[in-house]
């Protein structure tokens, strides 16, 4: 997740994600070596990505008429949670519904572990009120549940869910517990690279599926990053001038005129066939 978005492997991320899973989880490395050549990634820099990948457990192989590879079992939930983080978080979150709190504390001979918990909590959507105590909007808690509990941190973390009570203005307050600025700059990059491409899809011919894909895959590996910089605060809590809103917009208008043709171009260059929703 932390990984750049221009990088071959988040690419074939991306690809795996949006594309592969649908159509049975498998792509042989000549189609992807192919699809990654329209997104300009030479086969090499593909072939060491899918190294590095194999090494994390992203992918195993597996050979069928050619060799190829699949999402390893153990990322199905990991990419399942991604789709709903990613497609499901679009609108913000509801102030009535309250906070999932999470309160740990990790001894410092486990420091490695205490890094990556905080690591977790923070694309997770968390932010930080004190260094043991973390908070999110409650809609979280489930996420946070399933993943810490898969990456085996569950047993330094206390979760609670409720409201905020007092003492301070909750909306001057959150500024402290989460970069504002540091997200704001993001979506307005994402917002200025592909809001004028969404502007010209609006009035524009219809997108064939070659020039689909290689609009859309770069376009959901930058976006893909951003609701986890993004934890959905309730719209009272924010900036006046919050600009996430116009960029979940841009996302929105991109992904709907464009995922569609460009499932099909890689139906049709890989032979497979995406499972009926």
């Amino acid at each position: 997740m932390a990984e750049s978005a221009s990088r071959p492997s988040s690419l074939i991320n991306t690809i795996y994600g949006a594309f592969v899973r649908p159509c049975g989880g498998w792509i042989s490395i000549a189609d992807l070596i192919t699809l990654m050549a329209e997104l300009d990634v030479d086969g090499p820099a593909v072939r060491s990505a899918i190294s590095r990948l194999k090494k994390r457990g992203t992918l195993v192989g597996e050979r069928r008429s050619g060799t190829g590879y699949r999402l390893s079992p153990a990322m199905g939930p990991v990419f399942d949670e991604g789709d709903a983080r990613i497609f499901g978080h679009l609108e913000p979150a509801r102030l009535e519904d309250g906070w999932v709190v999470a309160v740990f504390s990790v001894p410092e001979s486990e420091r490695a572990a205490r890094h990556q918990l905080r690591s977790r909590l923070t694309w997770l959507g968390f932010g930080k009120v004190s260094p043991g105590v973390w908070v999110a909007p409650a809609r979280l808690l489930d996420a946070a549940r399933r993943t810490l509990t898969r990456v085996g941190l569950s047993d330094y973390v206390h979760l609670f869910a409720g409201d905020y009570a007092a003492f301070s203005e909750l909306r001057g307050t959150v500024g402290e517990w989460w970069d504002f600025a540091a997200v704001e700059e993001q979506y307005a990059r994402f917002t200025a690279t592909y809001g004028p491409v969404a502007e010209a899809l609006r009035t524009g011919d219809e997108v064939g599926p070659d020039d689909a894909f290689r609009g859309y895959v770069p376009m959901l590996t930058e976006w893909r990053r951003l609701p986890y910089l993004d934890p959905g605060l309730p719209s009272e809590l924010l900036p006046d001038d919050w600009n996430a809103v116009e960029a979940r917009q841009v996302f929105v208008r991109l992904h709907e005129r464009l995922a569609p043709p460009s499932l099909r171009h890689v139906e049709k260059v890989t032979g497979l066939t995406a499972a009926e929703a």
